[in-house]
C-alpha cells in the first residue's frame, strides 16, 4: 500500500491510496475458509458445504467487507503517519487503477483547525451585583399568588383580567368562514390574544348580553383567506368571571410546601428560591460574556462537515420538542438554515474549550463535578435522591461533567480578563434573558 496527501484548501485534504489486489484476494479466501467451517445450507451438514458454493453464494459480500477494511486501514495508518486529525467522515471514491495489481482509491476529508487563543487581557466582563431584598420577596409572592388565581363568577359588566365564556359567530359579506363560529369560548379579557375589535366589543358586556359587531382582519393575519377582509360578528356573553388571588395565609403557605403553614418559614424558603434564582442568572450571564470573550479571542476555519453534523442535531431537536408539545411533522416547517449560526458558535466553542481543557489541565475533577450535581439538585424537593440519580444515568452525569468543565473554563477566562462589578436592579435581572 502507498499513499500521499494533499491540500485542497484552508482545512480540506485527500488521500490517494492504493490497495494490493493480492492481498485482497488472500484475506478474501481465509474469511470464506472460515465461513464454511460454520455456514449452514439446505442439503449439507454443517461445515460440509463445498467452498465453491461458499464463494459463490457470500463471495461478492466478504469482498466487499474486506475491500472496506483493507480501505479504512490504510486510511487509519496515512492520517496516524500524518498527524492529521480527521474532523467528521471521509467520503471516500474508487479512481481508476494503472495497473490490475493493485486498486487506487481517495479519501477526501476535512481537518481539525489549529485553535490559537489571542490575549483575553482587553476583554471586559461585566459581573452583575443583585441585591435580593424583601421587596423582590414580596414581587416574587404576589407572582405565585397570581399563578394560583381563582376564577370566580361575577355579576357585573366584563372588564380587563376577567375571564369570559361566549358563544359568537363570524360572517364575510354574508358567509361564513373556519374558525369564525365556536361555542362556550373562553379567553382572558385584556391579555391581547383576541384581535383589538374584539376585545373592545366584550369589554363592558355582561352575562346574558348580546352583541353585533364589525372586525377587520390583519393583511398579516396568519388566516390567509380573511387576511385584510372585515367580518361581521355576533357574539353573546354566557358568563363573566373575576380573578381572586389566594389569601396570604397558611392554606397558600401549605400550597408550596410549607407543611405547617408558617408563614415565616414559607417567605424563607422563597428567599432562598430567589437567592437561588438570581445566582444561577448571573452566573449565566459571566458565562455567556465569557465564552463570547474566548470565541472573538480565537477566529478560525470551522469543519463544514461539524456544522453540519451539529446542525442537523440541532434540528432533530427542535423537531422532538415541537412534537412533544403536539405538533405533527410537517405542520410548522423547521428551516436547517435557521440552526447554522447556533450550530457554528457550538462548534467553534466546543473546540476552544477542548483545547484550553488539555493546555490549561481544566478537566474538572471528582469533587467539582459533585459541587455542580448538588447545586442542581437542590431546586428539587429531595435533593439527596436526585444526587442519587445523576450518578445512576451516566448521560446525565456525563452532561454535569460538561457543565462543570465549562465552570473551569469561565473561571479561568476571568482570570485573564478584566472583571467589573455592575450594581443591576431585581427586576433588571429577572425581566432579562438568563
Amino acid at each position: 500500500m502507498a499513499a500521499n496527501v494533499e491540500s485542497l484548501g484552508a482545512l480540506e485534504r485527500r488521500v490517494s491510496m492504493s490497495v494490493q489486489v493480492e492481498e485482497i484476494d488472500r484475506q478474501v479466501d481465509e474469511r470464506l475458509k472460515k465461513l464454511a467451517r460454520d455456514v449452514r445450507m439446505p442439503g449439507f451438514r454443517p461445515g460440509k458445504v463445498p467452498l465453491k458454493l461458499v464463494a459463490q453464494t457470500y463471495g461478492p459480500q466478504v469482498r466487499s467487507e474486506v475491500l472496506g477494511d483493507a480501505v479504512q486501514k490504510a486510511f487509519t495508518e496515512v492520517v496516524k503517519e500524518a498527524n492529521l486529525r480527521v474532523a467528521g467522515y471521509p467520503r471516500i471514491e474508487k479512481k481508476a487503477a494503472a495497473d490490475d495489481k493493485a486498486l487506487e482509491f481517495s479519501a477526501t476529508f476535512e481537518i481539525y483547525p489549529e485553535v490559537k487563543l489571542g490575549d483575553l487581557g482587553a476583554a471586559s466582563i461585566e459581573r452583575a451585583q443583585v441585591e435580593v431584598d424583601d421587596a423582590a420577596v414580596d414581587r416574587t409572592i404576589e407572582i405565585l399568588r397570581k399563578q394560583r388565581t381563582r376564577f370566580v363568577p361575577a355579576s357585573r359588566p366584563a372588564r380587563d383580567a376577567d375571564r369570559l365564556t361566549v358563544d359568537f359567530e363570524g360572517t364575510i359579506a354574508g358567509q361564513a368562514f373556519d374558525g369564525g363560529k365556536a361555542e362556550s369560548f373562553v379567553f382572558p379579557l385584556g391579555e391581547g390574544r383576541m384581535l383589538p375589535e374584539f376585545e373592545a366589543a366584550a369589554r363592558g358586556m355582561s352575562p346574558g348580553e348580546a352583541k353585533t359587531f364589525a372586525v377587520r382582519f390583519p393583511d398579516n393575519y396568519h388566516g390567509k383567506d380573511v387576511a385584510g377582509k372585515e367580518a361581521s360578528f355576533e357574539m353573546k356573553v354566557k358568563s363573566v368571571e373575576e380573578p381572586q388571588l389566594p389569601a396570604l395565609d397558611a392554606e397558600f403557605a401549605k400550597q408550596l410546601g410549607v407543611a405547617d403553614g408558617d408563614l415565616a418559614k414559607m417567605r424563607a424558603e422563597i428567599r432562598a428560591n430567589v437567592e437561588r434564582e438570581v445566582r444561577k442568572r448571573v452566573d449565566a450571564r459571566i458565562k455567556g460574556q465569557a465564552l463570547q470573550a474566548l470565541l472573538d479571542a480565537a477566529p478560525m476555519e470551522l469543519p463544514k462537515s461539524l456544522v453540519e453534523m451539529e446542525t442537523q442535531q440541532l434540528v432533530e431537536r427542535a423537531a422532538a420538542d415541537l412534537q412533544a408539545r403536539g405538533v405533527k411533522p410537517g405542520q410548522l416547517p423547521i428551516n436547517p438554515a435557521s440552526f447554522e449560526g447556533a450550530a457554528k458558535r457550538r462548534v467553534a466553542l466546543g473546540l476552544i474549550i477542548a483545547e484550553l481543557a488539555r493546555a490549561e489541565n481544566l478537566q474538572p475533577k471528582p469533587g467539582e463535578v459533585r459541587a455542580i450535581v448538588e447545586q442542581e439538585a437542590q431546586s428539587y424537593e429531595s435533593p439527596a435522591e436526585v444526587v442519587k440519580w445523576f450518578y445512576m444515568q451516566p448521560q446525565r452525569l456525563s452532561e454535569m461533567e460538561g457543565v462543570a468543565l465549562e465552570a473551569n473554563v469561565v473561571k479561568w477566562v476571568l482570570s485573564k480578563a478584566k472583571a467589573v462589578d455592575k450594581p443591576v436592579s431585581f427586576d433588571e435581572l429577572m425581566g432579562g434573558s438568563a
